[in-house]
């Protein structure tokens, strides 16, 4: 009796990729073919795009039952479209990569290896990518940030075509909060996580959709969703200011003491006054920060919302 074959789940964000998609697709078709040693699904979430994106995504359902289409009724995120996948996939190993064709789908073999070597989770690094000057400076800020506040490995490369095993998957569906953070999530459900190298691929059409005001926001969620370093970060801060504030007083009075005619400076008063106002502001706003995304919580604000299927069960989630 032969074993049964492994299932893998590829899951694509997709936004503004009409022209992109099916030559990605296309891809893991092929790739999927050669490793005969698993059965796949495609499941391609439109994270309502403008264009003609999920036109392109009804057309490849209809001509292929393994592939499967989901349409959020606005534009929640590339980290809520990955949860949207993650929930709807069946696969005992679950693949994410991107949608424009940079991250190459037919090197998904090589992190699929990695899982049978017994590895949880398997980012994609790259030796040169051909992202802009601004997407690779916003990757450090991402690599910084989730080694100081997600306590990732230092050695560890993080980037959006990885793979991880089942259990991993259900781990990360257990989290129903308003803003998901798939890195987070991930470190989170194990440490037994590797990187492979593969190639990174030239754009070939259109442009990043993370803009600034994007990035930011994604650091910000990373950040305040899995860790609470800011808030101890802001009393460390507060305590050296308040020190600070202390040795300049003491400063100020024994240099008067010593010579009293030296004038009380009101340029030094001022600042100090606004240091320690900023400090204070900056503390209270994380702590707002905190305390706003419990509200939203509470009102059980949805990761996401689904206007229409394909190629799946029609059932309600959020």
């Amino acid at each position: 009796m032969k074993d049964m074959k492994k299932r893998v789940s590829f899951i694509i964000p997709c936004y503004r990729s009409e022209h992109t998609l099916g030559k990605v697709v296309s891809e893991i078709h092929a790739t999927l073919k050669e490793l005969k040693e698993y059965d796949y699904e495609i499941i391609l979430v439109n994270d309502c795009s403008p264009d003609g994106t999920w036109a392109a995504i009804r057309r490849l359902c209809q001509e292929d039952g393994r592939i499967r289409g989901i349409s959020f009724a606005r534009n929640f995120g590339q980290h809520a479209a990955l949860m949207a996948g993650l929930r709807q996939s069946a696969g005992d190993y679950v693949v994410c990569l991107d949608d424009d064709g940079q991250t190459p789908a037919d090197e998904a073999g090589k992190l699929l290896e990695k899982l049978e070597e017994g590895y949880d989770a398997v980012y994609a690094s790259y030796a040169h990518k051909q992202h802009s000057l601004f997407r690779n400076l916003g990757s450090k800020v991402n690599e910084l940030m989730t080694r100081i506040m997600l306590e990732k490995p230092r050695e560890l490369y993080i980037s959006s075509y990885f793979a991880v095993r089942r259990f991993v998957a259900e781990d990360m569906v257990r989290y129903e909060n308003s803003y998901p953070y798939v890195i987070g999530l991930v470190l989170r459900a194990t440490k037994n996580i590797t990187n492979v190298e593969v190639n990174h691929r030239e754009r070939q059409e259109g442009s990043s959709g993370y803009t600034l005001k994007k990035l930011l926001g994604l650091w910000f969620n990373g950040f305040t969703a899995f860790s609470v370093k800011p808030l101890r970060i802001a009393t460390c801060m507060g305590c050296m200011s308040a020190a600070a504030g202390f040795l300049y007083g003491l400063y100020t009075i024994i240099k008067r003491l010593v010579n009293p005619q030296v004038p009380v400076g009101f340029s030094s008063t001022m600042a100090a006054i606004v240091f320690f106002g900023g400090m204070i502001m900056i503390m209270l706003g994380l702590i707002g920060e905190y305390i706003g995304r419990i509200y939203i919580s509470m009102n059980n604000s949805p990761q996401y919302v689904i206007r229409e299927r394909v190629n799946m069960e029609e059932h309600t989630e959020l």
